[in-house]
């Protein structure tokens, strides 16, 4: 999972980034148009990665990026929306949860009950991926971008794991009105991850009120 917090900053028209106001689309691709831009999205990758100085954590290679986004087209509804003006602006990636709550292996702890009836009712899609190019306005795109593949999924809870060393994303999804629920483990795996989801409509995030997002090592407040 990749994301940058949004910084803020202006550009000076020329500067070589699309205008602030320039008008943002959004588009939806299948499995032959992502193919079409896999080294658009490989730089769009390289872009969004920056870790800042002094930083320990380094992202995964462009190469791991291209040879995980192989492996996600390959899972079954995998969906990509991206953002786009006369150039890519970003996109959010990734494929629908399976109701028998194996994405949730290795969970510390209990999952929290909302979130199993949401998983077991099919309505939990996965984010493999969110990749964002810095500009005035990425938060707001961030936004769009994530609605815009759960609505297409007709999914109320989005789904992400990121490396817990991750800060830069753990900071960027948390400001983007993720809640994270916890750490999680593979059983096979070295990494530990921070669970996060991300509620769309005021129903599901009703029924996500008791979780409370916790930046340290902590978990829920409540299920």
């Amino acid at each position: 999972m990749t994301a940058e917090p949004g910084r803020g900053q202006s550009r000076k028209p020329g500067d070589g980034e699309p205008s602030a106001v320039a008008p943002v689309r959004l588009r939806r691709l299948n499995r032959w148009l992502v193919e079409g831009l896999r080294e658009d999205l490989a730089a769009l990758y390289v872009e969004s990665r920056a870790t800042a100085p002094g930083d320990p954590y380094r992202r995964p290679s462009r190469q791991n990026f291209l040879n995980r986004l192989t492996a996600d087209m390959r899972r079954p509804g995998f969906a990509m929306v991206i953002a786009e003006t006369d150039s890519l602006m970003g996109c959010a990636f990734g494929f629908p949860v399976r109701g028998d709550g194996s994405w949730w292996l290795g969970f510390d702890g209990a999952l929290p009950r909302s979130i199993e009836q949401l998983t077991v009712s099919g309505n939990v899609f996965a984010f493999a991926d969110i990749l964002i190019r810095p500009h005035p306005q990425d938060r707001e795109l961030a936004h769009r971008v994530q609605e815009r593949l759960l609505t297409d999924h007709q999914a109320s809870l989005g789904a992400a794991l990121v490396d817990r060393a991750d800060r830069p994303t753990l900071a960027a999804l948390r400001s983007w009105g993720w809640l994270d629920i916890g750490e999680l483990r593979r059983p096979a795996g070295a990494t530990t991850f921070r669970a996060l989801v991300f509620p769309l409509g005021e129903r599901t995030t009703a029924r996500l009120e008791g979780l409370v997002t916790m930046p340290g090592g902590g978990g829920p407040s409540g299920v």
